[in-house]
């Protein structure tokens, strides 16, 4: 540009987003939608009103009009009125308060049948109930205490209702859900007030006997090395099903389902029936296995389609074996108790492969049309091959745990329940009322994710899963505890709140949507009462702070990690940390702690492009962050001035035993000088996300046949140790 040329026009701004009517306001926030919210960054934020008419569209709400928004308000307000019980009721033990809506000129009578079949009346106190006309119908608004010593359990809560006079009686029912009022305290090896654990993940920690990648045999013996040095717990990642057809998806936090189990973690040879192959039928389980067994010492990418056409091929063989009669019957009894639901996911698990490679046609997504019907005949060889896989599966799982509570763990396998499900997977298929349809959940921006994240997961809708009685959740729940002795649930504020994007917008288009998290709470509560297990929520990022004080009210442990732990200006003293906790140096979506002091996270975010910031800015931070975090363990005399990278680790874990808090994680990476990330927050292909195999400090694989007598590993694990 020459110095007499004009200067260039500046482009135009953008348009500002639309901002929501008053009306559009009252609708969203009927419905739980957050209509502004804080940032992270402390920003109030508006949330416009294209967002909100596609939440509550979603929700099978209009609002694409004034007129529209008006009568779904009418509608919100009225609904409630137009039945005598809500879909559901959640209440604690220790009573509480049901209201039930009766119709004018009726008596009621309020009953419950409880889960072993016997009824009780329930009194109905006099008052002066409020009335209301809707659709032309009045109903009286009647207040109904609970007793305080209803059972815990899965009830049905009945409103029988009669006309004055007498004639037709008008039955109306809920599901009545008892739940504790609060979790017992975790329990531990004798003479301990509280109990350490490690963290892995599981496909990552291979032995010479696997097929490629860690599984259900190698759970058991991993849990029984932990267990005999002390531990009380061994944290996994999920291990929901995936897809049963390549590309298998990597990420364990986006399954196909999140009530079955994967069989790509099966053991085919520790199958029973593997004992009868004849000698071609032990070949061809060999002849599989050998081509990804080879893989195993290799430490640069777990290959899950390879390791999956080998197990099939194997798994088929074994499955051609006959059932004896006993087993038959264990396999039956398997099925009958799992229901329909096994069913479902079965038949979804034969259609992928029916349709693998190929356009499935729209008829085929949907359960109930006749093109699935008339599949489900042809297909039942495959569907029945399914269902075999999922008793075998359970079988393997309750070995594994066994192996556990056998070497000493008080508490044994600590599953990972992920947010969401796959958006094409066998939940969002045949559960599809349940998922809200064209939004996907996800994270507004924060500190390590300056972009936001989406997850490509539907959310429950949370009016379905009342109508449902919280069915889906129970019986998932349910899968998880049965072979278990806690659960781990990652986001737990996604019980509270979800962050919900519409499709084609950015993460940062989204808004939170509410559930009724003291009814999610409660059922979680009432299934691991009943397992004998423990719960954590995963608490980590933007969540309000009476949400962690509710979890803790309600004996659910909270998660911390060192690194996020601030004080003022510096880091926490772990002492001041709460009591209600599981509390670990870094998190699956960290860098192990050997790459997190080598800044390894800043490095990998600027190569990714995913820092908004200049690199030198976050390597500062960086730099203090270390410098700070040093000085700390120094002062505590945990650590001297010329440490190496095994002592910083070793020292950053004794530091946190200081804390209250009634578990503590160990990572299996830190625990062997691993230094690459398992998962990248807010990447794809971009980076090979939850692939990576159990390496130590120079990149060679760790293998499990070795960890029992690993220096770095036992020096860790009993330091942390000798501090309980």
């Amino acid at each position: 540009m020459t110095p007499d040329s004009p200067a260039p026009e500046a482009p135009e701004a953008p348009d500002p987003p639309e901002a929501p009517t008053p009306d559009l306001v009252r609708l969203a926030e009927a419905h739980g939608i957050a209509t502004e919210y804080w940032s992270f960054f402390g920003d109030r934020v508006q949330v416009p009103a294209a967002t909100l008419r596609a939440v509550l569209r979603a929700m099978h709400v209009d609002a694409t009009t004034d007129a529209a928004i008006v009568a779904a308000l009418v509608d919100a307000d009225e609904r409630p009125w137009r039945s005598a019980l809500p879909p559901t009721v959640v209440t604690r033990q220790g009573g509480r308060v049901i209201v039930v809506r009766v119709l004018d000129g009726h008596d009621v009578r309020l009953w419950v049948r409880f889960e072993d079949g016997s009824t009780r009346d329930l009194a109905i106190p006099d008052q002066t109930p409020a009335s209301r006309e809707v659709d032309g119908v009045r109903r009286w608004e009647v207040t109904v205490p609970l007793p305080a010593d209803l059972p815990l359990g899965w009830h049905t809560l009945h409103a029988d209702q009669t006309p004055f006079g007498g004639g037709l009686v008008h039955r109306s029912g809920a599901t009545l859900i008892v739940a504790p009022e609060r979790m017992p305290d975790p329990p531990t090896r004798p003479g301990r007030g509280r109990g350490w654990g490690l963290m892995a993940q599981l496909y990552s920690v291979r032995s010479r006997a696997s097929w490629g990648m860690g599984d259900f045999a190698d759970l058991g013996d991993l849990a029984a090395v932990a267990g005999h040095e002390g531990a009380d717990f061994l944290l996994i990642n999920p291990i929901h099903a995936a897809e049963v057809t390549s590309p298998i998806e990597a990420s364990p936090y986006r399954p196909a389902t999140r009530r079955f189990l994967a069989p790509l973690y099966l053991r085919p040879e520790d199958i029973r029936e593997a004992a009868y192959l004849d000698t071609a039928g032990r070949a061809a389980l060999e002849a599989a296995r050998a081509p990804v067994a080879a893989t195993d010492d290799d430490p640069s990418r777990i290959d899950r389609d390879a390791v999956w056409a080998a197990k099939r091929a194997a798994l088929e063989e074994v499955f051609g074996v006959p059932l004896s009669p006993g087993r038959a019957a264990e396999l039956a009894r398997f099925v009958e108790r799992e229901g329909q639901p096994l069913r479902d996911f079965a038949l979804w698990c034969a259609l992928e492969e029916h349709y693998a490679g190929t356009e499935r046609p729209a008829e085929a997504w949907d359960i109930r049309s006749p093109l699935v019907a008339e599949l489900a005949e042809h297909l039942a060889p495959r569907v029945r091959f399914h269902t075999w896989l999922q008793w075998v599966c359970d079988e393997q799982l309750e070995r594994a745990q066994a192996a556990a509570k056998a070497s000493g763990m008080a508490l044994g396998i600590m599953h990972d329940l992920a947010v969401g499900v796959h958006p094409e997977g066998s939940d969002a298929w045949s559960l599809r009322p349940m998922y809200a349809q064209g939004i996907a959940v996800g994270a507004p921006p924060d500190m390590y994710n300056q972009q936001g994240q989406t997850w490509n997961q539907p959310p429950w809708l949370p009016e379905a899963l009342a109508e449902a009685g919280y069915a889906p959740l129970r019986d998932m729940i349910r899968t998880l505890l049965r072979h278990a002795g806690a659960l781990r649930i990652d986001h737990v504020i996604g019980l509270f709140r979800l962050w919900w994007i519409p499709a084609g917008a950015s993460p940062a288009a989204g808004t939170y949507v509410r559930y009724d998290h003291d009814a999610m709470i409660g059922v979680l509560m009432l299934e691991a009462v009943r397992a004998g297990a423990v719960l954590i929520g995963e608490d980590l990022g933007n969540v309000e702070p009476w949400v962690r004080d509710y979890l803790s009210d309600r004996g659910i442990l909270g998660t911390s990690v060192l690194w996020f732990e601030r004080e003022g200006d510096g880091f926490r003293p772990p002492e001041h940390y709460r009591r209600s906790l599981l509390a670990t140096v870094n998190t699956h979506d960290l860098p192990p702690t050997a790459g997190y002091l080598a800044d390894e996270h800043v490095a990998l975010r600027a190569r990714l492009g995913l820092l908004t910031r200049p690199v030198e800015e976050e390597l500062a931070d960086a730099d203090a962050e270390r410098a700070a975090v040093l000085a700390v363990l120094r002062d505590r005399g945990l650590l001297a001035d010329a440490a190496s990278e095994a002592q910083v680790i070793e020292a950053l874990n004794v530091f946190i035993t200081a804390a209250p808090s009634q578990l503590l994680g160990v990572a299996l990476v830190d625990a062997v000088g691993e230094r690459r990330a398992q998962n990248v927050p807010g990447t794809d292909t971009e980076y090979p996300n939850w692939q990576i195999p159990l390496a130590d400090g120079e990149g060679r694989a760790v293998l499990l046949d070795d960890l029992a007598t690993n220096p770095r590993f036992l020096s860790l694990t009993r330091a942390v140790d000798a501090r309980f």
